[in-house]
Order: C-alpha cells, then sequence, then structure tokens
C-alpha cells in the first residue's frame, strides 16, 4: 500500500472519527423519550474505533493531493452509511435488521436522496426516526464542509474536496481560503435549518398546523435544506396545514440556489446577485412554468382544483427539480401527462452549489449554449463565438466535462433502469417501464420517492437485494456526481 493511499485512508478515518460525534444527538433523543440510547452510543463507540484504526494507518502522511482527493470522496461516503446503518442494525428495528436494508436506509439518507424501506414508519421509535433525518443533514453540507472547516490537514487536495460536495462547473469562492469559505457556508446552511424549523413550530404552537409539533419541526427542517426528502410521518407533508406546506417550498427553492449565491444575498445583502445569476433565473423560470403545467393539467383532468391545485403543482414540481423528494399528494393516479412531467424535472436538478442533486441547471444552460452556438457555426463557420455565463467566458474545457458529465449521466441512468427492470422480470416485484425509469432516474438523481410500489407513500422494501444494491450503488455514484467515482476504475488513476 503506497503512502498516498494510506494517507488518504488516514484522512478517511479522520472523517470517520469525527462523524462517530454525531450518534450522541440521538442518544440524547432516545433518552429524552425514554427510549434506549445504547444503540446509538455502540454504534458511535465501533465508528471511533474503526476512524482510529484508519487515522493510525495513516499517520505518515500529512497532506493528500488532488488525486487522493477523489478517492477520499468516494470513500468517506461508503464509511458514513456504514455508520448510518450501526444503529439501524443495533436496534432491533425488525424493518431494518438485514444489512443489506440498514445499509440502503442510510446511503438514502447520507447521500440525502429520500428512497426508504420501511414499510410501517409508525411503528419505528422517536430517536431512530430522529436518526434518520439527522443522516440526511449531515449528508446535506454537513460532512465535508464541516471538515474543511475543521481540518487543517487538508490544505493540500481542500478544493476538490469542496467540489465534490458543492459540484458544477464552477465555484465561486467566497474567499481565499476555502476553510473560510466552508465555516460561512455550513453557518449559513444551519441558520437556514433553524429558521425554518422555528417557522413550523411556531405554527405547531400557535394552532395554524395542530400536527406540527416540535419534534415534526425540527424533523423536517433536517430534511428540507439537505433536499433529502425523509419524513417521520408515514404519508410525508400530506397530512399537514397548506402553511406548512407553502413555507416547506420556499425553504426547498432556498435549498436548490447556490449556497455561495444565497450567502453574497442575504449576509453581504446583495440581492441582486440573485437577478443578474443566470442559472438562478433559469432555476426559477423552471419552477414557475413547469408547476403553471402541471396545475392546468390537474385542473383539466380533475384531479384537483383551485388553490389546492395550485399547491399540489408548485409543491411536487419544486420537491422533484430540487431532488427534495417530499409528497404532499399520492400522485401515482394522476394522469399520464403529469407523471411524464414529474419524471422530466427529475433530470433538472438545483443550481450548482445546492445541496440538490441530478444533473444540475447550470449544465443544462451551458449545454443549452453549446447547442445554440453549433448551430450557428453550421451557417457561419468561420466566426468566433465564445460561451459565456453570466458574463465570464467558458473555457473550452469546463464545456467538455459538462457534455461528459452529462452523456456519463444518461447512460448510467439508462443502464440502471434496464439492471433494475431485469432483475425484476426474474425476481419480481412485477413492474412497469415506468416505474424501472423512475427508479433509475429517482436513485441517481437523489430524488427519493419513484412510481408504482415505490411511489411517494409506497417502499422500496419489495425489490430484490439484487436491485437494492443496483440503486444503492445509484444513489452514491449520483450524490458524487459520477465522475469522481468512474475516475477510480481507470488504470490511469493508479499509475504512479
Amino acid at each position: 500500500m503506497t503512502v498516498e493511499v494510506r494517507g488518504a485512508l488516514g484522512l478517511v478515518g479522520t472523517l470517520t472519527k469525527y462523524l462517530s460525534l454525531a450518534t450522541l444527538f440521538p442518544a440524547g433523543v432516545a433518552i429524552g423519550y425514554g427510549e434506549p440510547p445504547w444503540p446509538f452510543l455502540a454504534a458511535g463507540a465501533i465508528a471511533a474505533l474503526a476512524g482510529l484504526a484508519l487515522e493510525r494507518l495513516g499517520r505518515d502522511s500529512h497532506t493528500i493531493g488532488f488525486r487522493e482527493g477523489f478517492f477520499v470522496v468516494a470513500v468517506t461516503w461508503l464509511f458514513a452509511a456504514a455508520v448510518g446503518a450501526l444503529p439501524y442494525l443495533l436496534s432491533g428495528e425488525a424493518q431494518l435488521d438485514r444489512p443489506v436494508d440498514a445499509y440502503f436506509e442510510a446511503m438514502s439518507g447520507f447521500t440525502t436522496t429520500g428512497a426508504s424501506v420501511l414499510t410501517d414508519i409508525a411503528a419505528v421509535n422517536r430517536s431512530l426516526l430522529m436518526w434518520r433525518q439527522f443522516t440526511q443533514w449531515l449528508g446535506g453540507m454537513g460532512i465535508i464542509v464541516l471538515a474543511l472547516a475543521v481540518l487543517p490537514r487538508l490544505r493540500v487536495g481542500g478544493r476538490q474536496l469542496l467540489e465534490s460536495e458543492m459540484p458544477g462547473p464552477e465555484i465561486e469562492q467566497l474567499s481565499v481560503r476555502i476553510r473560510s469559505t466552508a465555516q460561512r457556508l455550513w453557518l449559513l446552511y444551519v441558520a437556514l435549518t433553524a429558521a425554518e424549523a422555528l417557522i413550523l413550530a411556531i405554527f405547531g404552537w400557535t394552532g395554524i398546523d395542530r400536527r406540527m409539533g416540535l419534534f415534526n419541526a425540527v424533523a423536517h427542517a433536517f430534511t428540507t435544506l439537505p433536499t433529502g426528502g425523509f419524513s417521520p410521518e408515514p404519508r410525508s407533508l400530506e397530512g399537514f396545514s397548506a402553511a406548512s406546506q407553502w413555507v416547506v417550498v420556499v425553504f426547498m427553492v432556498l435549498a436548490g440556489l447556490n449556497f455561495a449565491l444565497l450567502y453574497r444575498a442575504f449576509v453581504r445583502r446583495r440581492l441582486g446577485a440573485l437577478v443578474r445569476d443566470e442559472e438562478a433565473r433559469l432555476f426559477a423560470a423552471v419552477v414557475v412554468v413547469v408547476s403553471a403545467l402541471l396545475a392546468v393539467e390537474l385542473w383539466h383532468a380533475g384531479v384537483v382544483r383551485g388553490e389546492a391545485a395550485v399547491r399540489a403543482a408548485v409543491f411536487q414540481v419544486t420537491s422533484m427539480t430540487t431532488t427534495t423528494g417530499y409528497a404532499s399528494v399520492d400522485y401515482v393516479g394522476w394522469p399520464a401527462l403529469a407523471l411524464m412531467i414529474l419524471v422530466a424535472v427529475m433530470f433538472v436538478g438545483g443550481s450548482a452549489g445546492s445541496t440538490g442533486g441530478s444533473i444540475k441547471v447550470v449544465r443544462h444552460l451551458l449545454l443549452g449554449k453549446a447547442i445554440r452556438r453549433e448551430i450557428r457555426l453550421t451557417v457561419h463557420p468561420e466566426a468566433v463565438m465564445p460561451i459565456r455565463h453570466n458574463g465570464a467566458v467558458v473555457d473550452e474545457r469546463t464545456l467538455r466535462a459538462v457534455t461528459t458529465f452529462v452523456l456519463l449521466y444518461i447512460a448510467l441512468f439508462a443502464a440502471g433502469a434496464a439492471a433494475i427492470a431485469l432483475d425484476a422480470a426474474f425476481q419480481g416485484p412485477r413492474i412497469s417501464t415506468l416505474d424501472a425509469i423512475g427508479l433509475s432516474a429517482t436513485t441517481l438523481g437523489n430524488v427519493g420517492p419513484g412510481f408504482g410500489l415505490a411511489g411517494p407513500m409506497g417502499s422500496f422494501a419489495q425489490f430484490s437485494d439484487v436491485s437494492t444494491v443496483v440503486m444503492t450503488l445509484l444513489m452514491w455514484l449520483g450524490r458524487l456526481e459520477v465522475i469522481p467515482i468512474v475516475v477510480l476504475f481507470t488504470r490511469g488513476y493508479w499509475r504512479v
């Protein structure tokens, strides 16, 4: 084992060691609700010991390079999911007592996907549900950004970790020091989480939404800002008041925007930055236009009318576009056009630098500009037509990276859908073509719910272990934006 690999594993161990402290929070919740805290404490102890062992392995290496950064990012998420699965396995919860199911649930949490194998959420104790919510909050921007803020050994190789956690063609840094940038973004993340929790809790205290107690307010805030979508309620946001649903929509939109842009707009009070940003404008246009189209279709089909139609359309489009995955209604029975709209927005994603998954709005924007340029060049082949984003020229390397990513993403989506459909044909359950497409799109895009059995009020429990593993891998690939993982499987990466 080379010094570089040992150093990378040592850093993974350090991150795992710090992550083990997260189990103290659900242990405290368990004590508060009179539930046994030992599954969380034991899981934390196991994770801490494993982290210390790996950290010791890499003690001779003090920094990591650009190449090792990809390895650290990819392996950290595998270890994070393993840590997340331990409380599920140790708790004795019958729905999560199989390692493949527990790992799926944990990977869904840390990748902020929101797909679940639980079939009876009401039967799960409060502390385990809160741990489930908390894993999404940590995965949203917490693990890597917090590590960048507190671990000085990331002076070398730190940028690619942030780029993998806040992915996109470009990241406009808020300061020269990556550590300072990470701290500011993470504090904004915490502040927005606290604001949503407080607003929702006030709704509960004042009677605006009697179902929104403090537990539900905190639990949903933990999974809105990371665009995660887990809910401690069996039917997601369906049973909550219209006021609560509209508040969640607002925070889903915020979570779908570039956090660096939000920092400039709200902390530095440069609200014009939001209006001038091309990606933010396109993101807003997609949400508004597609929501209007869906609302008209729901109204025309007689599914729902009035404010309820507008709210259902805006909520579901925002949820799917930002890859949050909440549901305010069970859309499985909606007309075919409505379902096609929801599938389409699964491929949009949030902004670069947001906690959302999928392809990202800025990539669609740049790809559209590249296509428009190629069409113009067929008429004026000698013309020089640089592509600009927010007034700055985008280099050709970035455009190639965007094209490569989109092609890889589509190829993995198609392969995932084929694998799930093939496995279902042999082992069950019986699913339609749309179901297979939805399952691949929702796990690779880190959206959460699919269609059919895995719809917003359904469960992923009925699929075989093969399909469960395939979907777990798709969640992992999607969260890390494919390329950092694909790179690890090239021969050139391992050449010294």
